[in-house]
């Protein structure tokens, strides 16, 4: 054998997986196997240890998910209480006309301790004990899982929320949410299985109550008809057997369950039961002087017990004087504590005070809170989460995400929209009013606050909500105040998203396209390129308002061409030609036909032999740029008219100069080449720029 081997066989073997089947294989012997008085003894004993054990640990938890085995536990321990009841059951009826030890001695003297001499008395308090079991604690616990269980399932909507919206507005990452989330679940479940675990103990005490009547009516029959015991001798000893087995087994069974009580009803926080009994019972001075005073006067009274009564009102007051005493130190220690030194000396800084700035920022004037209060029933939390999916699903990364706060320096009604601590828009959203849009073909006029979009600047009104139903009949788009900022935070990280696409954010979605080809990822970088030149390649494209979700096509381009060059701007216009379908499909999502604004050609040529002279590539004549840059804006909004959206057409050389020098006066507009254009469009040109240069 293979010397590595043995030792891993043998780790596997010894491991916890295989401790459960061996427990529940002997659970089953010891009711089909006959065991010896000694076996019984070591068995009645660990039960009965294990039983404090888990009380111990229930009374130590903080919270009931500190225990999460105890379903489990209470399942092995009931299984293990009715096989040793059938064990000992079994030695009772076939060894008890030898004597009241004939089933062990812990049997023996537990039965002695109770009965005392008087068999009705034992059965009594033997019955009183399965009951108090039976009908107050295990009923009590298992009342509190199924309540517990029923309001924790009817909470899990609201804590997922709750974590969501924690996780959007940036107070949690990703881990966090996640093990809250399986904490939530977690919870449920425990009090799911506890409750269902509650019935094995109730059923286990009634168990215990025909198990022992069995133990001595069989033990009278068999000692009286097989052993030839007078009946007195039978009723001693079968009643002695009988009712020791019977304690010996509801002891631990009311521990167990006493346990299971204190699991399930405490409430979480940072202490322990006997913390919290210590902290919230004896911790209220003048609770315990009323006590005392009460007791106090109950011993004073004629024919009562004096002196437990006066002794124990003594000890209440003196327990409160000492109480106050603390209180009182600890009070003066805190204000000594709290007073400012006066000549205490000025913190050094140290790195904490370096705050990082938010990626993306939302502030709020204070009458915008509700938006963003849950409790409030603001959803603008929930709009944002749906507006970064979107994001994703169609730009192809995953936005930052945004961190939301309030600004009292702002207007009540004023937000502000921050990009990596920089402010890039402002704008008023009246809460608890609607933001009616003129698109341009409403019919009438609507009384309200006239404004202008804060996302797009087209013509607004804000209206009062029994307004809504007329300013739509108008033809107003009408939204609320919520999404008034929704939209406009999503027009903005669409505008900037090339600002949003930073190295680590380039890093995940190499990353994530590496789970399904891993290949492709690792060819590329950092063999073939680094990934600062795949960063500004993917913000080149994200400037131009191309997306990045074929991923597979753009990494392949940079893969074929990045041993000819490492230039950012080179691959760009390479990787857009092999996007062109993606490209032209994103503008011009419907029919065959491409309409296009385009060059004349005089000043196409002009256009060349100036980027030629110019090795940079970017100076046009004075003259020449604003006559291009003004026609190129008139083409533009005339296409805008026509319902359709401004692209202009040129020849390669040219695309990028003429897209970066014609982005500031016209964001709107898309430059492409001629390259980029699939072969199975048609192109029809509306306008043609530079006629008369």
């Amino acid at each position: 054998m293979n010397p590595i081997s043995l030792p891993a066989w043998m780790n596997n073997f010894g491991s916890r997986t295989v401790a459960a089947p061996i427990i529940i294989v002997l659970l089953l012997s010891m009711m089909i196997l006959p065991l010896p008085a000694i076996a019984l003894d070591v068995l009645f004993s660990f039960n009965i240890a294990l039983s404090i054990m888990v009380l111990l640990i229930g009374l130590q938890t903080t919270k009931a998910l500190d225990f999460i085995a105890f379903p489990t536990v209470l399942l092995v321990t009931t299984m293990l209480r009715l096989s040793l009841n059938v064990a000992s059951t079994r030695v009772v009826l076939t060894e008890g006309h030898t004597g009241p030890d004939a089933a062990g001695k812990v049997i023996e003297a537990f039965g002695h301790f109770l009965i005392g001499g008087n068999y009705a008395v034992g059965i009594v308090v033997f019955v009183i004990l399965t009951i108090i079991n039976f009908t107050v604690v295990t009923k009590g616990a298992g009342r509190i899982a199924e309540v517990g269980a029923r309001f924790t399932l009817d909470a899990m909507p609201g804590k997922q929320m709750a974590i969501d919206a924690d996780l959007n507005a940036g107070l949690i990452g990703e881990e966090e949410a996640r093990r809250r989330r399986s904490e939530i679940a977690q919870e449920s479940e425990f009090y799911g299985a506890m409750d269902g675990a509650s019935k094995y103990v109730r059923g286990d005490a009634v168990a215990g109550i025909l198990v022992t009547i069995i133990n001595i009516v069989g033990g009278l029959i068999v000692g009286m008809a097989q052993h030839d015991l007078a009946f007195a001798d039978a009723v001693k000893n079968y009643t002695l057997l009988a009712i020791g087995d019977g304690l010996v087994a509801q002891i631990p069974s009311l521990v167990i369950s006493v346990a299971a009580g204190v699991v399930v009803s405490r409430v979480a926080n940072t202490e322990d039961i006997g913390g919290q009994l210590m902290t919230q019972l004896f911790s209220k001075p003048k609770v315990m002087y009323v006590t005392a005073a009460i007791v106090g006067g109950m011993g004073i009274i004629p024919g009562m017990p004096n002196f437990a009564f006066l002794t124990l009102a003594s000890v209440l007051a003196g327990m409160a004087y000492m109480i106050s005493a603390r209180l009182k130190v600890t009070a003066e220690a805190t204000v000594v504590e709290e007073a400012p030194e006066p000549q205490a000396e000025t913190e050094e800084a140290s790195w904490d005070d370096v705050v990082p700035v938010d990626t993306v920022g939302l502030e709020v004037g204070y009458r915008l809170i509700p938006l963003v209060d849950k409790s409030q029933g603001g959803d603008l939390l929930k709009r944002i989460k749906g507006l970064r999916k979107k994001f994703a699903s169609e730009i192809g990364f995953l936005a930052p995400t945004v961190h939301i706060r309030d600004n009292l320096e702002l207007k009540p009604s004023g937000y502000r929209i921050t990009l990596k601590g920089v402010e890039i828009a402002t704008g008023d959203s009246h809460y608890g009013q609607f933001l009616a849009i003129d698109p341009g073909m409403v019919t009438g006029k609507i009384a309200g606050q006239a404004t202008t979009d804060p996302a797009f600047g087209l013509p607004a009104v804000w209206i009062d909500a029994d307004a809504r139903d007329e300013a739509q009949s108008m033809g107003y788009t009408v939204v609320d105040a919520g999404t008034v900022i929704a939209t406009h935070i999503n027009h903005l990280i669409s505008l900037h998203a090339a600002d949003l696409l930073g190295r680590q954010e380039v890093q995940q979605l190499l990353d994530h396209v590496g789970k399904e080809s891993p290949k492709l990822i690792e060819d590329l970088v950092p063999k073939l390129m680094p990934l600062s030149v795949v960063q500004k390649v993917l913000q080149n494209l994200l400037t131009e308002g191309v997306h990045i979700r074929d991923m597979r096509t753009i990494i392949e381009t940079l893969s074929e061409y990045a041993p000819q060059t490492q230039d950012a701007n080179e691959l760009t216009a390479l990787v857009r030609v092999q996007l062109g379908r993606a490209i032209v499909q994103q503008l011009f999502p419907t029919g065959n036909e491409v309409t296009v604004m385009t060059l004349d050609n005089n000043l196409e040529r002009l256009l060349m032999q100036a980027l030629q002279n110019n090795t940079a590539g970017s100076a046009i004549e004075p003259g020449m740029a604003e006559t291009l840059s003004r026609q190129a804006e008139e083409a533009a909004k005339q296409q805008e008219m026509m319902g359709l959206p401004p692209v202009l057409l040129v020849s390669a050389p040219l695309r990028a100069a003429l897209a970066k020098f014609l982005r500031r006066a016209i964001p709107q507009l898309r430059v492409l080449s001629h390259e980029e254009l699939p072969d199975s469009k048609t192109i029809r040109v509306t306008s043609l720029i530079g006629g008369s240069a």
